[in-house]
């Protein structure tokens, strides 16, 4: 009967391992998207709901009024901005409300950094990231993938590699780290790949990553561009 009891037990178990690494994932994506979806929905709702009482809508339109509006409306905001980038109204308009985002004291600096960060994960050759560089962070022995951002000289000290190195899983938060130019390792990753790399954990993870010496002459051609 122990045999039986042992087999019983080994079952149940391997049955919940397996179903526990098939189920996870699912809820796992549920809560993130449940979080994305209640965060964005948050942020507009109220104004819509707001918008409804001002003009007496909600009896005129009952149907308009349902969980997810607030989601629908920003995809719909977002896409109306990006669409009028493409006429000469619409970047006109854009450049000015970026200027005047520039110019007000605390936001400015705020909208700035953040405008610059959100395009250099575009990859674009104008503003992206344009090195994916391997350093020795946050000890010697422990290596973690950055994001060249420039070359600088520190006074009183030899010229330092300014590195971006994203947290996981959510890139958009990291840190800066001066790092010596002959400590910093140039890859052949492309930006969306380190991308991947940092939002999944490393669970998406390039089979080979090809290193070399970071030339600084190279990084100089590059904003020279």
């Amino acid at each position: 009967m122990q045999w039986l009891k042992r087999k019983i037990l080994k079952h149940f178990g391997n049955t919940l391992l397996t179903g526990s690494l098939l189920a996870i994932p699912f809820a796992l994506t549920y809560v993130i998207v449940d979080f994305l979806f209640q965060f964005v929905d948050g942020i507009l709702n109220p104004a819509i709901n707001l918008l409804y009482e001002r003009y007496d809508l909600v009896d005129k339109l009952p149907f308009a009024i349902f969980p997810g509006i607030g989601v629908i409306s920003a995809l719909l905001i977002i896409y109306i901005v990006g669409f009028s980038f493409y006429t000469a109204a619409g970047r006109s308009a854009v450049r000015l409300i970026q200027k005047t985002m520039l110019n007000i004291p605390v936001i400015g600096p705020i909208y700035l950094a953040s405008r610059k960060l959100v395009e250099s994960f575009s990859g674009s050759k104008e503003t992206g990231f344009k090195r994916v560089v391997l350093i020795q962070f946050p000890r010697e022995g422990f290596w973690s993938v950055g994001f060249l951002t420039g070359i600088t000289q520190p006074s009183d000290f030899e010229r330092k590699a300014v590195v971006y190195v994203p947290t996981a899983p959510l890139p958009n938060s990291g840190f800066v780290v001066l790092v010596n130019l002959d400590e910093v390792y140039d890859t052949d990753l492309k930006v969306a790949e380190a991308g991947q790399f940092v939002l999944s954990g490393g669970i998406i993870s390039p089979d080979h990553i090809t290193t070399a010496r970071l030339d600084p002459n190279k990084v100089y051609e590059d904003q020279a561009q």
